[in-house]
């Protein structure tokens, strides 16, 4: 027990160690968003910022297609890093870039001739409206391709723990459309259209800070005109889509919420509802974030198939993730008067008290998502493809647009508001229902929570979690592996090497890792006996150290360097590095 909490603090340092920098990352559209909402509200005027709302359907759309391609590359390559598969991971990063760029092209000219040729009469009735509307999306096209592939490489740069060049690319983004958005939209009176060429420019902007990283020759994953194989195409959409369903769905939802603000409210109603999400978007970055952070360790638990590690993860979503969230949508809420009068200056406007509102209540759909997402997540990793399906139907649009549309008549405008958090709710409760159906009886523990499978990685009976912290435990543990090994029945030879190589492994962790900084550090240490086999893992989170290079340097004339490292590559059958979201795990195989 005390070595199992001992990974799950592990796993907490890591998740809330990597989980600012990627809530600043997801913040960036949100952050231009409400640069952009500011400038057609103050500047354009409420019609601005209902044209700005009738395309928000659109928008989610092409995230679904963005979150698609992203969730499904991440989570593929989570897998293949599992398996330390490094000519598949190759060929995956290549084919993500082309999918992408194929996407956003068809994109670019379904928004170019909706705008060109006025057939943007399904999306709004409203003349004034649909005119800065058309405008808008011809702006918004041209932003297209680097808001996609900008999404993609902004993964690849998190997974090998280079977030730090993607956030400078969203501060550089930012600015940028901070100060066109003053210059076009204020200066020059360019009024929609200007809106969004800003934002378009700001994304190639956004882009391109990245794409250097991949042509230097540091990156795992490289840019090249080797032979592409199509082969996981089809497995990037299978996985990604189901997490992007709920996106996908979104689309359908905002075009009802539409129709059914401008039948029963008016386009007031739309500009309330696009001033609020436009501004609460900010703060959806902490989920968002929140999401990004699990995502990758899920995929890469389930490919481990480390089942300790996979529950690990939910229980820092629950312990720790919710209850920062809670306190955030208090704020949110208490805040929501000063932050309308950001939009609106004048409290007897009707648009005035339904941003109010919108403030005040939407924040709690926030803690629900939370949950709803990540076992989204880990049901598109362990491929539970039909109750993601189910759920992403329900939060995505039935939940949300038949509750408004029943309420809608006795609200008003908060029945917009009402709707979204009852369907947090709902989702939420659908997953412990799952649960109890399948386990057939009220679900006692996190893993039946998660329906794991009893063919999923290898009993406890089978494995033994270890931490180690001092040179001193380093010989404790060799011994216990031996004793480990002889009672699973393996032979003496191989569980003396057992031994062996995590005493040299974990010492040489312990002498030379811990004292690279001044931070304490642990040695997460697993023991797993399958198939005859012993597997031997190491995780770490000191600095970067592959010991397969630090082989390659030893010099054949000195046969004393690195001669533990030398002398466990010998003994192993099998010996794999990787560097995980600022982990090194280290895997023998014996």
């Amino acid at each position: 027990m005390k070595e199992q909490a001992a990974n799950a603090q592990i796993t907490a340092k890591l998740m809330l160690h990597l989980l600012p920098v990627q809530v600043l990352l997801a913040a960036v559209g949100a952050v231009n968003g409400i640069v952009s909402s500011f400038f057609a509200s103050n500047y354009v005027g409420v019609t601005a910022m209902s044209a700005v709302g009738v395309y928000a359907p659109l928008q989610m759309f092409l995230n679904a297609v963005s979150l698609m391609l992203v969730g499904g590359s991440v989570i593929l390559y989570g897998r293949y890093m599992g398996q330390n598969d490094q000519e598949k991971l190759q060929n995956l990063f290549r084919l993500s870039l082309v999918i992408t760029l194929l996407a956003a092209s068809v994109f670019t000219v379904l928004f170019l001739v909706l705008g060109s040729f006025d057939l943007t009469g399904f999306l709004t009735r409203n003349p004034e409206v649909r005119l800065l509307f058309n405008r808008y999306l011809l702006g918004q096209s041209i932003g297209v391709f680097p808001l996609l592939m900008g999404n993609q490489l902004a993964a690849f740069l998190s997974i090998e723990n280079r977030a730090r060049r993607t956030l400078m690319a969203s501060v550089a983004y930012i600015l940028v459309n901070l100060i066109l958005n003053s210059w076009f939209v204020r200066q020059l009176h360019m009024e929609a259209f200007g809106l969004a060429l800003a934002s378009a420019i700001g994304l190639w902007v956004y882009l391109l800070v990245q794409v250097p990283y991949f042509f230097s020759g540091k990156s795992a994953v490289r840019m090249s005109r080797r032979h592409l194989s199509w082969k996981d195409t089809s497995e990037i959409i299978r996985v990604g889509i189901s997490g992007a369903l709920t996106t996908g769905y979104q689309t359908i939802r905002g075009l009802i919420l539409n129709w059914l603000l401008e039948i029963f409210v008016g386009a007031v109603g739309i500009s309330a509802l696009a001033t609020a999400n436009s501004f609460l978007g900010i703060f959806w970055a902490i989920p968002n974030g929140m999401l990004a952070v699990s995502r990758m360790l899920i995929s890469v638990s389930v490919g481990e198939e480390d089942r300790q590690t996979l529950t690990d993860i939910m229980r820092v979503m629950f312990r720790r993730f919710i209850p920062l969230m809670c306190a955030v949508c208090a704020v949110l809420m208490l805040l929501a008067v000063p932050v309308t009068r950001m939009f609106y200056h004048d409290p007897s406007q009707p648009v005035f008290m339904m941003t109010v509102w919108g403030l005040r209540l939407l924040p709690l759909c926030m803690p629900t998502a939370i949950i709803c997402m990540h076992f989204v997540c880990y049901g598109q990793a362990s491929r539970k493809q039909a109750l993601v399906q189910v759920v992403s139907a329900l939060d995505g649009v039935i939940c949300v647009a038949a509750l408004s549309a029943l309420l809608i008549r006795i609200q008003g405008m908060n029945s917009v508001y009402t709707a979204n958090i009852l369907n947090g709710v709902i989702c939420a409760l659908a997953f412990f229902v799952y649960a109890w159906i399948k386990n057939r009886h009220v679900p006692k523990n996190m893993e039946e929570l998660m329906v794991i499978s009893d063919d999923f990685g290898v009993p406890e009976t089978e494995r033994m979690d270890l931490t180690v912290r001092t040179m001193e435990e380093v010989v404790c543990i060799s011994r216990r592996i031996r004793e480990f090994c002889l009672e699973k029945g393996i032979d003496q030879r191989r569980a003396y090497m057992s031994g062996l190589a995590m005493e040299e492994m974990a010492g040489n962790i312990v002498e030379h890792g811990f004292t690279k900084d001044k931070k304490a550090h642990t040695v997460d240490v697993r023991v797993v006996h399958k198939d005859d086999e012993v597997i031997l893992r190491l995780k770490d989170d000191c600095v970067p150290f592959d010991p397969g290079e630090r082989r390659k340097m030893a010099s054949e004339d000195d046969p004393a360097k690195n001669i533990g490292i030398r002398m466990v590559f010998k003994l192993a059958r099998d010996v794999k590095y990787q560097n995980i979201l600022g982990l090194n795990v280290l895997t023998i195989r014996l």
